[in-house]
């Protein structure tokens, strides 16, 4: 681990170039235009290139055809309702079930203001 030694504010020739705004950049040149518009082209056609490399050397395998009289044995939701489709499938009253389904965000939604009542657990009550 090296040290690094501090700069002295009391030179002038680093007060100088602090006046300047060279503080970051030693040349002194702006990040934008002049450093951007080099970096955003080489990153877009890197990301271009690395995408046609994927696309020709691992292309996606052709499955098997689709066949639109063949159902499945068992036809599941999109994977984002799944939570209610199991809901709706274990509770026998479909009346029970869309009272979970509308409780669930609802309690959640009264957790805040559930409050232990010793003030300083909540920082805008605090003396």
């Amino acid at each position: 681990m090296g040290v690094t030694k501090k700069p002295d504010l009391n030179d002038p020739v680093l007060r100088a170039k602090l006046a300047k705004g060279m503080g970051h950049n030693y040349y002194g040149e702006p990040a934008w235009p002049n450093d951007l518009l080099y970096i955003f082209p080489v990153v877009i056609l890197g990301t271009i290139a690395c995408n046609v490399g994927l696309a020709v050397l691992e292309p996606s395998m052709i499955g098997e055809p689709a066949d639109p009289f063949a159902t499945p044995l068992e036809i599941l939701p999109e994977w984002y309702f799944f939570p209610v489709f199991q809901i709706l499938r274990t509770v026998p009253n479909k009346l029970l079930g869309v009272l979970l389904m509308v409780s669930v965000p609802t309690g959640l939604l009264t957790v805040p203001f559930l409050e232990n009542v010793n003030k300083f657990q909540n920082p805008f009550r605090r003396p």
